[in-house]
């Protein structure tokens, strides 16, 4: 590599252990150099090179870093990458961008006016699942696709031992959590509906955020269903798709997060390969014949992320999650709560 991006994550919790550190290690072109960690030194009994400050402000005064990862609280998001940008450092920031499209506006101007690098880490567009959702939709095998659905659910009475995900500060709740994955995936798909209508609801015994919701992006021609609820035992396929010719359904299947929590790196063997049991079932006509197939999926892997942010990075190439992006997600989430609250359908 030509260049190597020295790299400070602002925190060592699952986000850092399992979604970035990772990858930062494993890839060439990025040193994990720095970590924040308030009272303990995990990171460096794994990566003894790494190091470790007290504060995120004090990491990112560090002038030897070029890239800040911000994988904190939701709510801490826009304060830590503002920060970090007005100190002249390269941004990553852990989905959801901001709490408020306001914060995320901010942070587009204020690193456009830097000249600095800002994405938003939307590491399921890597997803094996979604990859072959993509192919299908775009190659035109269902015809002009009426309606979508995707789902992602899980069964989870009890609350999170992450106390912060489960107090009801700005940004907390499965609709910014979960919520940001599929809308993310939705908008990338279909671009911007023309309106929406949400259900957003407290379901779980204890619980004061969010663990259910129901959205429904109006189109022309066309619904998508984005679903999310902590009580489905049994899940429904994640993705159905219809249209004038067929079907498509598919589960979320995507091993990777698995994979990492089992201690496995990106380069390692069978990295990111689905099951032959979980390949998408199409149901469609070609060429006026009734063909019923299961399709395999590409490979995912979050690592072609870092990759594609190294290309931005030092190859001029294209920013993978540019701030704009996850300002629109941050502008359906604000509709969404307003459509829930006010029980209409809310015009974009």
């Amino acid at each position: 590599m030509d260049r190597i991006i020295q790299t400070g994550v602002c925190s060592y919790g699952m986000s850092g252990t399992i979604f970035h550190v990772p990858f930062i290690h494993v890839h060439p072109g990025f040193e994990f150099a720095a970590v924040v960690e308030r009272s303990k030194n995990l990171a460096q009994e794994k990566y003894p090179n790494v190091k470790v400050y007290r504060s995120v402000e004090d990491m990112i005064k560090d002038p030897a870093l070029d890239l800040i990862v911000v994988n904190t609280p939701n709510y801490t998001h826009y304060p830590y990458t503002k920060a970090a940008l007005e100190a002249g450092k390269n941004v990553i920031v852990e989905k959801p961008f901001t709490v408020t499209s306001a914060e995320g506006q901010e942070l587009m101007e204020l690193a456009k006016s830097k000249g600095l690098f800002l994405s938003v880490f939307h590491n399921r567009r890597y997803d094996s699942d979604y990859k072959i959702i993509t192919e299908v939709v775009q190659s035109g095998v269902l015809g002009d696709i009426q309606e979508a659905e995707i789902h992602y659910d899980r069964f989870r009475e009890e609350l999170s031992y992450k106390k912060h995900k489960e107090t009801a500060n700005p940004g907390t709740g499965a609709l910014y959590d979960l919520g940001a994955h599929i809308i993310d995936q939705a908008l990338l798909l279909f671009g911007m509906p023309k309106s929406l209508w949400a259900d957003i609801r407290i379901i779980r015994k204890e619980s004061v955020v969010d663990d259910y919701f129901e959205l429904v992006f109006y189109y022309d021609n066309m619904r998508v269903r984005l679903h999310t609820s902590y009580l489905v035992r049994e899940p429904m396929p994640s993705y159905q798709f219809h249209g004038r010719l067929g079907s498509f359904i598919k589960t979320k299947a995507d091993v990777q997060e698995a994979q990492l929590q089992r201690g496995l790196l990106p380069n390692s063997p069978g990295w990111g390969e689905e099951g032959i049991h979980e390949w998408g079932l199409l149901h469609t006509e070609k060429d006026g014949k009734v063909v019923k197939q299961f399709l395999p999926s590409p490979t995912g892997n979050y690592l072609n992320y870092y990759q594609d942010v190294y290309d931005a990075l030092v190859n001029g190439g294209k920013n993978p999650v540019p701030a704009a992006d996850g300002l629109r997600i941050i502008k359906i989430i604000e509709a969404a709560f307003q459509s829930s609250k006010e029980r209409k359908a809310i015009d974009l």
